[in-house]
């Protein structure tokens, strides 16, 4: 066997059953284990749960905003619900491609709904941050949405991915990083539609009623195109997390190339977009339409490429699932837990002798006891050997006097010695038994 680096040395050279508890191996066993076990999970537990309260305070004083304008006028409320139905779409469509098993609804409901509720974290974040950058100009913008924008969104959606789902028994594939991951930010893009819409309404509250209508029509339409962008972002995010799941040894590395990648494409939408005029003056197909339609066409080609990448991804995963076979996993379990990949072992030498060959204890005491059940055997048979020797030997002797006197004594002393003989290699057998 050689070098195991995930274990210490005396764990590594120690035979097997040596207890070496709190000196290279550590499990729960006293009280104190017990507390520090119990103290632990309710830190973690409180940790969770004040991330959770703080993220929805966040954002209930927008909820009840959102609550107020939509009971004014139901069409906000409608606006918004249609602007989260292609985010929504693609979402479903990534967890349809699942070439594992699909993820249950309650983990997805879940995910979403910390990733609504995440979102909160953002924007106090980026606002912090945006009227030093923009002082720059327009390099500033661009710096601001690729080190704050991006990098800080994209982290609070991995959030609600690392916090629930990621450390359930379900997330049990790669790929189910990214389907999780989607789900984020179909999460974030809600909350982030939800806002835009009903700022913009309150906004225009002064303005004339056709006005409010038109303008709330249009943020909504933009938001609905936007949206989808964030499922996209976080479910190439979400796989680098379902990568470093199973490859614990360079977990952060991995987790960091997943974010580097997701706030990239995002920060190049956001530095795009704000520049859509100068973008659209080198389409053609483009420069000549409105703002608005002009809009939709340019995210409609930005998020399509970057989609059509994260399916090639998706699918290769999914033919090097059916390559090797992968399916038997879910027919015929894992190997046994805790069975090191490496400790393979090795068969015995051709040479070697009985003694040189280890057998496990349980089939020595099954041998030893198929030996004593053997012996008994062996015993009762060399009895009535002997009692069938001394019966055979009577007639022997009597036969006549003549046969007696010529043979004599011999033949009687040679039937003993013989009886003898049988007996002691019986019992000779016996012990080699």
């Amino acid at each position: 066997m050689g070098r195991d680096d995930r274990r210490d040395p005396i764990q590594w050279a120690a035979e097997n059953g040596r207890d070496l508890y709190d000196v290279a191996t550590w499990e729960s066993r006293s009280r104190l284990d017990g507390f520090a076990v119990s103290l632990y999970g309710a830190i973690l537990a409180g940790g969770r749960a004040l991330v959770i309260t703080v993220a929805f305070l966040i954002v209930a004083g927008q909820a009840v905003i959102t609550g107020i304008v939509t009971l004014q006028d139901p069409l906000v409320g409608l606006y918004i619900l249609l602007s989260i139905v292609p985010a929504l779409l693609l979402a479903a469509a990534l967890w349809r491609s699942d070439v594992v098993v699909r993820e249950p609804i309650d983990k997805l409901a879940i995910t979403f709904l910390l990733g609504f509720l995440f979102a909160g974290f953002a924007a106090p974040l980026n606002s912090a941050f945006q009227s030093a950058f923009f002082a720059l100009g327009g390099f500033g913008a661009v710096l601001f949405f690729f080190l704050i924008v991006g990098p800080v969104e994209e982290t609070v959606k991995l959030l609600a991915v690392r916090l629930h789902a990621y450390r359930s028994a379900e997330f049990d594939a790669v790929i189910d990083g990214a389907i999780y991951g989607a789900m984020a930010g179909l999460g974030f893009a809600a909350i982030e539609n939800t806002l835009y819409i009903t700022q913009n309404y309150v906004q225009m509250t002064g303005a004339g009623a056709a006005q409010l209508g038109s303008s709330t029509f249009q943020t909504a339409a933009i938001r609905t195109f936007a949206g989808p962008g964030h499922v996209i972002y976080s479910a190439f995010a979400g796989y680098y997390l379902g990568l470093a799941k199973f490859n614990p040894r360079n977990r952060g590395p991995i987790v960091v190339k997943g974010l580097v990648i997701a706030a990239v494409i995002h920060a190049t939408y956001n530095v795009l977009v704000s520049n859509l005029g100068l973008v659209t003056s080198f389409v053609p197909v483009l420069s000549g339409l409105p703002p608005t339609l002009a809009f939709i066409g340019f995210v409609i080609a930005f998020d399509g490429f970057f989609f059509t990448i994260l399916y090639a991804k998706l699918r290769r995963y999914k033919q090097v699932f059916h390559d090797v076979g992968a399916e038997s996993f879910y027919e015929e379990g894992p190997a046994v837990s805790g069975t090191e990949p490496d400790a393979v072992e090795e068969p015995p030498a051709e040479d070697a002798t009985a003694a040189d060959v280890e057998i496990p204890l349980e089939e020595q005491d099954a041998e030893a006891a198929s030996m004593a059940e053997s012996g008994d055997h062996g015993d009762a048979d060399t009895e009535e050997e002997v009692a069938e020797t001394e019966e055979g030997g009577a007639p022997s002797s009597s036969e006549g006097d003549d046969e007696t006197e010529e043979s004599g004594a011999p033949s009687s002393s040679e039937g003993e010695d013989e009886t003898e003989s049988a007996g002691a290699d019986d019992q000779n057998g016996h012990d080699e038994r």
